[in-house]
């Protein structure tokens, strides 16, 4: 009997030149979909922000965009790359073109944390949010990221330039029409319904990543438990040094 023909999982192989690093490195860069899903679920199950869940509802629903659009359109891949399945649009460039707008469109329009966030005690240093600079340089790097894994499908002949950009625009238009989407839904109530209702005070959902400071989400707490823990220890220490010096005193 003869063993059955293996086959591929083509959603982590890919073909690329062995003796071309530009090529090994796009190989790579092939890969960031699936790390990025990889960080989506990581970040929600380890933050229960709902900002974060309907980011990523949104890329699953681009996704399920992109398999519609390539069984409808049909458009075949090139000539040079023995890949199955069709090539337009591009779902990395479709990916990656989401995930960019939108990082961009929330760090731009939505996140707003205070000048200085609420503490019961002031920290022993002075922290400001990120500036209007920074966030454009988040999403200036984002941009280049996505701009290189749509590069990349090119170089590896997996996609035409057309079934790259028609992937982009997809990505784009679909990230533009979920953040209205989802700012309807924050302005009439929804989100906050959401996050209330039992099923989002079951799975311990909040909404605070929109106001809250990135760099000091958890921060503040984990100093102030810190400070408690040090100085609970300094008390040991006395306590303990006052015990001995009565043992020597007898």
């Amino acid at each position: 009997m003869d063993p059955a023909p293996l086959a591929s999982l083509s959603l982590t192989h890919v073909h690329y030149n062995p003796s071309d690093p530009l090529s090994y490195i796009c190989a790579w860069l092939a890969l960031l979909p699936q790390a990025l899903c990889i960080i989506y679920v990581t970040l929600i199950l380890s933050s229960r922000e709902v900002e974060i869940l309907l980011m990523f509802a949104g890329q699953m629903g681009c996704e399920v965009l992109n398999f519609a659009l390539k069984r409808l359109i049909k458009g075949e891949r090139p000539k040079q790359m023995n890949g199955k399945g069709y090539g337009m649009p591009s779902s990395h460039a479709q990916f990656l073109s989401y995930w960019a707008l939108s990082l961009a469109l929330f760090l731009l329009l939505r996140h707003k944390p205070p000048p200085t966030p609420p503490s019961s005690k002031p920290l022993p240093y002075t922290h400001h949010p990120l500036t209007i600079a920074q966030k454009l340089f988040l999403s200036l790097l984002s941009f280049l990221l996505a701009t290189a894994v749509a590069a990349s499908r090119i170089y590896l002949n997996y996609h035409t330039p057309t079934q790259v950009l028609v992937g982009c625009c997809a990505g784009a238009a679909t990230a533009v029409w979920w953040f209205g989407v989802t700012e309807w839904a924050r302005r009439w109530g929804w989100v906050e319904w959401g996050v209330e209702s039992w099923v989002g005070r079951m799975g311990r959902w909040r909404d605070l990543v929109v106001e809250e400071d990135l760099a000091e989400a958890g921060w503040r707490v984990w100093e102030e438990r810190r400070g408690r823990r040090r100085r609970r220890k300094g008390v040991d220490r006395v306590a303990n040094g006052g015990a001995e010096g009565e043992k020597k005193r007898r």
